[in-house]
């Protein structure tokens, strides 16, 4: 009974002596976390005034804190399956062919309105070509509302419209006689950019105009009748189509389905070989978009 007695003495002192060893060396480490704890606060506060003080440590963590921001919403723009996110083009919009139509005059703005309605395109794209056929009127010598009746009866204002025999374009000149004339912009591509087209269209009119020795002749050399007995009609269409332009531009009402073709005129004949096919036919009543002029825009 002594040594069991001795035994479990034993044993309950170690227990003790372990016990306080345990809880000393759990002191002792919360003690030290306390204290790292503590330092690591301190550095950071002191990281923290330092940076605040110095505006050039500030301005690189903010581009580094946008930089992160950004690639983050962009990989999941992708992780989304955004292609846009990818092949995004801020400065695209400067090669837009657009205006806006409250930054036109009065005059301007009811004549870019009414062809929009009447073939049925955008109006902004149509607002910056009524300006430059302002412009490059003016500077041509040529009634801004005439360049706009071709574009019309040419192309219904599609600026990729290409006939069967190459005329190309708002104005449908052909670019592989004129070639030359677009060495200034760039290359014979430019033929379709609208603006482009439009400028080498009117000095390939002017230039008729010039050589014919009168506006309707003129018209006449632009289509390619020069030679021909009949134009098809299309000198009578394209005055046609100014009359109601320069209308609206002076503030009278004509409805968008008004009919192109000069009362007592004609009809479209068919021209014989060598000559450019007759104009297509103006907008339908209801305001149908007419098909694209097959032309060729030839000097004869």
């Amino acid at each position: 009974m002594r040594a069991i007695e001795l035994l479990r003495g034993a044993w309950q002192s170690s227990a003790r002596s372990l016990g306080v060893f345990f809880r000393d060396v759990g002191r002792g480490m919360l003690e030290i976390s306390h204290n790292t704890l503590a330092l690591v606060g301190l550095a950071a506060v002191a990281v923290l005034a330092f940076g605040i003080g110095r505006a050039d440590l500030r301005q690189q963590a903010e581009v580094v804190a946008l930089e992160w921001l950004q690639d983050r919403h962009e990989a999941r723009e992708q992780a989304a399956g955004n292609m846009l996110a990818a092949v995004s083009e801020p400065e695209a919009v400067s090669r837009a062919t657009a205006a806006d139509l409250s930054a036109l005059p009065r005059e301007q703005l009811a004549v870019a309105q009414w062809i929009a309605r009447r073939y049925r395109v955008a109006p902004e794209p149509i607002a910056a070509l009524v300006r430059e056929a302002w412009t490059i009127g003016q500077r041509a010598g040529l009634d801004p509302t005439l360049i706009l009746a071709i574009m019309a009866i040419e192309s219904g204002f599609n600026p990729f419209a290409q006939s069967p025999v190459g005329a190309q374009g708002l104005m449908q000149v052909m670019t592989r006689v004129h070639d030359d004339k677009y060495e200034a912009f760039g290359g014979t591509h430019a033929a379709f950019d609208p603006i482009t087209n439009l400028r080498v269209g009117v000095q390939v009119l002017k230039e008729c105009i010039a050589r014919a020795g009168s506006l309707q002749e003129g018209l006449r050399h632009y289509v390619g009748a020069a030679l021909l007995e009949h134009d098809g009609g299309y000198v009578a269409r394209v005055l046609g189509e100014q009359l109601h332009l320069r209308a609206v531009a002076d503030g009278k009402r004509v409805p968008v389905n008004a009919p192109a073709v000069i009362a007592g005129t004609p009809e479209p004949a068919a021209t014989a070989g060598g000559g450019r096919e007759p104009a297509p036919a103006a907008p339908a009543p209801d305001g149908a978009q007419p098909a694209p002029g097959e032309r060729v825009a030839l000097l004869r």
